[in-house]
């Protein structure tokens, strides 16, 4: 920055620095011959009535970065519609999901493993209450210590639902009752998605029989037949759970193939192949046109071939979940007021410091470009905070790792093999079967393989694809191989813990950069 004297310092990222008698005799003693370092020096900061920063959302995106602003030296609010405080995430989404997946799937060990294991276990049964509330416990815990986070840090935080009034102004209806006026020189929208409900509207949600992730979460019972609409992430990962319970379980999607967006083709074959053995069903290519409550309580779903529109199928079922994507949740936010622009796709549109089309307003998250992950929102809430007070905003989103949450989990970050051609690029595969990784070995754990994709020409990681019990622990050392540019060779010469299923991914950066492997 140029000072007001003409010299020229670094922008600091944390600024004013901490406290010091040592820093608080030297900037006294400069104060008095240099105006231009008393700018520096004053905290041009909020009065007591009005805050720096006011974020509206209190989910991954929202609560991190009213935390860092905190840290910061910003005087900061955060504004949330829930009683408790962590989003669609904590309260209704990654987190319940993942207690339920990893008590089914020990369910589904004893009922289907432990004796082979030398493990006798007879009578296993499942308690569908205990293990709902193992799920509430942990949410609550969470949640929970957000509140703890906030209070230590110093972040306010309003119970209530926050509309823009103005560039600096908020109009928040409190959950108590009344309303309360916000002002601040920034505010950030975090707000996240919400569910997509059925195109067309043919399917209502109703949260009991038809129930979108949030009614999955919370049945009562184990329907004997659940239908799936959508074989993305978050169909697969719940598909999973009642199907380890003792549901027969149907996965009904629109595409070709199972994963979504962005998995690569092979990765998502295999997959499929392993969820079938676990008893999955799947229609692929196959359009959802509507469905009908009979009078015995059964559902019945029709169907359509997608390319063979005259080929139809009822499919019937005792519970039905609509799986089929995330929206932005801009409701009640006023941006028409303000002139907050968003996109063809609803989207609110930000530059690379996400900003908005109003300066002092940002946005983050699930509300802007980019996927609609928790990780990929915290990372953005962070920088962006920082980028207020002078830092550099920079996130590659093609860095940002998937991870499905099934067993064995699906990893993945950078380009598939498709992506790849599609670009032009020339690349080099390498694979390593997890049946020939020791540590899977050992735990009896074999399905799956680590794939890697490197330049033809420079050897740098282009894209790494797992299926393996850890695998969305694995992804991590390749997402950091990635942000850095390294080769796969860097990849393979450092040194991997034995046994462990990490030194499958080593080896397939040893194919990828050498052509062999040396366990394969």
């Amino acid at each position: 920055r140029k000072l007001a004297c003409g010299s020229s310092v670094e922008s600091p990222v944390c600024w004013p620095p901490p406290y010091s008698p040592t820093m608080h005799r030297f900037t006294t003693s400069v104060l008095a011959r240099s105006p231009a370092a008393a700018l520096l020096t004053r905290r041009l900061y909020a009065t007591q009535a009005e805050y720096d920063l006011a974020v509206i959302g209190a989910g991954p995106g929202g609560y991190v970065a009213a935390i860092k602003a905190a840290q910061l030296g910003l005087k900061t609010v955060c504004i949330e519609k829930r009683d408790t405080l962590g989003g669609t995430c904590l309260n209704v989404g990654c987190i319940p999901s993942k207690s339920l997946l990893h008590n089914s799937h020990i369910y589904h060990q004893a009922t289907h493993e432990f004796k082979s294991r030398g493990i006798k276990a007879d009578n296993v049964s499942v308690d569908l209450p205990v293990m709902l509330a193992a799920k509430d416990k942990a949410v609550k815990q969470l949640t929970g210590g957000i509140e703890y986070l906030f209070k230590k840090n110093g972040v306010d935080r309003i119970a209530g639902t926050g509309s823009l009034v103005s560039a600096n102004q908020i109009d928040c209806k409190l959950n108590a009752g009344g309303n309360q006026t916000i002002k601040a020189k920034r505010i950030l929208l975090a707000t996240g998605s919400e569910v997509s409900p059925f195109p067309g509207g043919a399917i209502k949600i109703d949260e009991q029989q038809i129930v979108s992730s949030t009614g999955a979460l919370a049945l009562q019972s184990i329907p004997k037949r659940l239908l799936v609409i959508g074989g993305g992430v978050i169909g697969l990962e719940l598909g999973s759970v009642w199907g380890r319970l003792g549901s027969k379980v149907t996965v009904v999607e629109f595409l070709g193939h199972i994963g979504g967006a962005g998995i690569d083709m092979e990765v998502s074959k295999n997959f499929q192949r392993i969820l079938k053995k676990q008893g999955m069903n799947f229609k692929l290519g196959t359009k959802v046109t509507g469905a009908t409550k009979a009078a015995d309580g059964s559902i019945e779903v029709q169907t359509v071939d997608a390319a063979n529109p005259d080929k139809k199928e009822a499919l019937q079922a005792d519970v039905v979940l609509v799986a089929v994507g995330r929206r932005p949740y801009l409701d009640s936010l006023g941006l028409d007021k303000v002139g907050v622009k968003v996109d063809n796709k609803g989207r609110v549109t930000v530059n690379d410091h996400f900003q908005t089309n109003i300066p002092n307003i940002y946005a983050i998250g699930d509300i802007i470009q980019g996927p609609m992950l928790a990780h990929k929102a915290e990372d953005e809430g962070i920088i962006c905070v920082e980028g207020m007070l002078g830092g550099h905003p920079h996130i590659d989103y093609n860095n940002v790792p998937s991870v499905v949450y099934t067993f064995p989990e699906v990893a993945w970050v950078g380009r598939s093999e498709e992506q790849l051609k599609a670009e032009g690029i020339e690349y080099r595969v390498g694979t390593f079967a997890m049946a020939a990784n020791s540590r899977a070995k050992c735990n009896d754990e074999t399905e799956g393989f680590v794939k890697v994709l490197g330049d033809k020409k420079t050897d740098r990681m282009l894209g790494c694809y797992m299926i393996a019990p850890a695998a969305g622990e694995m992804i991590n050392e390749a997402a950091l191989a990635m942000e850095y540019g390294a080769s796969c060779e860097d990849i393979a010469r450092v040194c991997h813990a034995h046994p462990t299923q990490s030194e499958a991914f080593r080896e397939a950066a040893l194919t990828a950069y050498c052509g062999k492997a040396i366990n394969s």
